[in-house]
């Protein structure tokens, strides 16, 4: 398998399959392709990780698609604009992503929940106790809002981060959270009670734009429709219509 990202603010991915490759995405996640390429959709795992892919923000069903000759050409888009991060993972390896970021992956690539076993964590750390989990071996592709910055961190260096900025993490590294210190902060900081901290060692992917804040920005300036639905519900649907 051979693959290429292309553009700009608003990448493609484009993967060139030989015949017996396979790739397979979430629902609805395929742009274009040529001809020569075979579509199945099913559970891919049972009805457990099924689930488990639900919780994690991704479709119950995902779409595998096999090339039945040599070179042929599928094409994935993202949902907003950002980047896509290619991630060759080795057999064992894994990536804990942010929940919805996974966009594609050899076939050989499982996705499933990553747990937050911290409460502190799940319940302020911005995606809740339910995140995804990359395990190779394969090629895994996801998406990230606005720009990507990558650090390695060495091992009990800590990084604190607005929640929500977190895109992907190796395993090793520890996440939890911190409560914003001093009154006048937490109440006119704007960053809110807490924020999330990582421990080294590992490497961390950041995102420049969280999605749910592009949301409430775009949804802060549209008026108030006749219906009494606001611009927030409005934003919300179209979110989840491109889910």
């Amino acid at each position: 398998m051979q693959h290429e990202v292309k553009g700009t603010v608003m990448q493609w991915l484009e993967v060139r399959l030989d015949r017996g490759e396979a790739v397979y995405t979430e629902r609805g996640g395929m742009a274009w392709m040529t001809e020569g390429i075979e579509m199945k959709t099913s559970g891919k795992g049972g009805i457990g990780k099924m689930l488990g892919r639900a919780l994690a923000g991704e479709s119950l069903f995902l779409t595998t698609y096999t090339s039945q000759t040599e070179g042929t050409l599928i094409t994935f888009t993202p949902e907003a604009p950002g980047k896509i991060i290619p991630l060759n993972l080795p057999a064992g390896q894994s990536i804990i992503a942010q929940r919805d970021a996974f966009m594609c992956a050899e076939d050989s690539v499982e996705v499933a929940m990553h747990f937050r076993r911290k409460l502190g964590s799940g319940l302020f750390g911005g995606e809740g106790f339910v995140l995804q989990k990359l395990t190779g071996p394969g090629m895994a592709f996801v998406e990230i809002a606005g720009e990507v910055v990558e650090y390695t961190l060495q091992p009990g260096q800590k990084l604190k981060i607005d929640t929500g900025h977190i895109a992907l993490y190796e395993p090793t590294v520890d996440y939890d959270i911190q409560m914003v210190k001093g009154v006048s902060n937490i109440l006119l900081g704007g960053e809110g009670l807490f924020l999330a901290t990582l421990t080294g060692p590992g490497r961390v992917w950041l995102q420049t734009m969280p999605l749910a804040n592009l949301a409430a920005k775009i949804a802060s300036k549209l008026p108030a429709p006749s219906g009494g639905s606001s611009g927030g519900n409005i934003i919300g649907n179209i979110l989840q219509g491109g889910q």
